[in-house]
């Protein structure tokens, strides 16, 4: 998408967005732009909702509790929502939150947490997922948030596979294959529905790989000769899909 009013503020709201209609903030933003921003009536921001593109908005109100503001004008027509699932082992907090926020970069559409046999995080708190997507979506001007799909164990995954994605296929990084390139894998799903599957530090157990292997659904690919962090490895497979099959074409 071109940027558009790049210098402006940028915050995800929940009401409908319609020309002329004035909007009022909740605490917590209303702090953030009166408070954090200095903004001040008559300073203009950029709204979206996931479903009625960018607005450019005038502020009306300044208060630190409650910043009104009027809708101007749309700046960016919505974008539809992105087909692609993503789904990961939780890390700890901190690198957690930034695999998020680069999957949310990489123009994935569903994020899930999978728990696998070394996941190191057991914990996820749905809420501060969701947050850290919004954030990073507020800042990369992407204009649908990702949802964030509830926790599941891996066993409970690939066996409700075929009756929740229908035939999406579902890519997994092998360490196992790491001598091979995923160039022609990839290339073998072009037009199909897919899905990234990124295990936790300590990599898929025996018994897991070999379920993986054995289900029809599943494409193991390799990212390269090297084993890489989870957190890069999510970019990395996320990057390949875009740049072979997806929206990087």
């Amino acid at each position: 998408m071109p940027r558009s009013h790049a210098h402006l503020p940028r915050l995800h709201v929940e009401p409908d967005l319609v020309a002329g209609a004035p909007l009022t903030l909740g605490k917590e933003q209303s702090l953030y732009l009166a408070a954090v921003l200095r903004k001040s009536v008559g300073d203009e921001v950029v709204l979206f909702n996931g479903r009625d593109g960018a607005w450019l908005c005038r502020i009306t109100a300044d208060s630190k509790k409650s910043v009104g503001l009027d809708v101007v004008d749309r700046i960016a027509a919505q974008t539809p929502p992105s087909d692609l699932w993503y789904g990961f082992a939780p890390l700890k907090s901190e690198r957690l939150d930034y695999m998020v926020q680069k999957a949310v970069e990489m123009g994935v559409g569903t994020i899930q947490p999978v728990v696998t046999q070394f996941t190191q995080n057991h914990r996820v708190k749905t809420e501060r997922l969701q947050a850290n997507a919004i954030e990073a979506a507020e800042q990369c001007e992407v204009l649908v948030v990702p949802s964030i799909a509830a926790e599941v164990s891996l066993g409970q995954l690939l066996d409700g596979w075929p009756t929740q994605h229908g035939d999406r296929k579902l890519l997994f990084a092998d360490e196992g294959a790491a001598s091979s390139s995923p160039v022609v894998a990839l290339e073998q799903l072009r037009g199909q529905r897919v899905g990234l599957l990124v295990g936790p530090e300590g990599g898929f157990s025996d018994k897991e790989r070999t379920k993986l292997h054995g289900l029809p659904f599943v494409v193991p690919i390799s990212l390269g000769p090297r084993i890489l962090r989870a957190d890069t490895a999510a970019v990395a497979g996320l990057a390949a899909i875009q740049a072979i099959i997806g929206d990087w074409r």
